[in-house]
């Protein structure tokens, strides 16, 4: 499966991605900046589940499975810019401003601002076409 995900993903001319698609890319989204600064803490992989489980009203079980095809499509997954053109492309821009503030849950989940988990989520943003002044109030909302 994470396969044929790649091959559509990474495909010169890529399709919109089905709700099902697009849950996992923004899975392994939230995996990869979690993942950036080195130190993939429970803590992070616990606001990962829970973000899932809220955002697609998932039952606790089914949120833990999307997270973990999301850390496998994260290993397999070359870069960032993929995962962020596919989503831009079928995601409405509040539905993406909604996922940097997922990612800066995600990311300050530790208690710790770290430089790269900024510098990926400023990286992301910017390919999903969200401005610096709503990532910014994104990051504000939790602080």
């Amino acid at each position: 499966m994470i396969g044929d995900f790649l091959n559509r993903l990474l495909s010169p001319a890529p399709e919109p991605l089905s709700d099902t698609d697009a849950r996992l890319a923004i899975a392994a989204l939230l995996v990869r900046v979690a993942r950036s600064d080195g130190d993939y803490a429970s803590v992070e992989i616990a606001n990962i589940d829970r973000v899932l489980a809220t955002r697609y009203a998932l039952a606790d079980a089914d949120a833990d499975a999307l997270r973990k095809e999301g850390e496998s499509l994260e290993a397999e997954a070359p870069d960032t810019v993929r995962f962020t053109r596919a989503i831009k492309e079928c995601v409405a821009y509040e539905e993406r401003l909604a996922v940097i503030e997922a990612l800066w849950k995600i990311a300050l989940a530790d208690g710790e601002r770290n430089a790269e988990e900024d510098a990926l989520i400023r990286l992301v943003a910017s390919l999903l076409g969200i401005t610096d002044v709503d990532s910014a109030k994104a990051r504000q909302k939790v602080d």
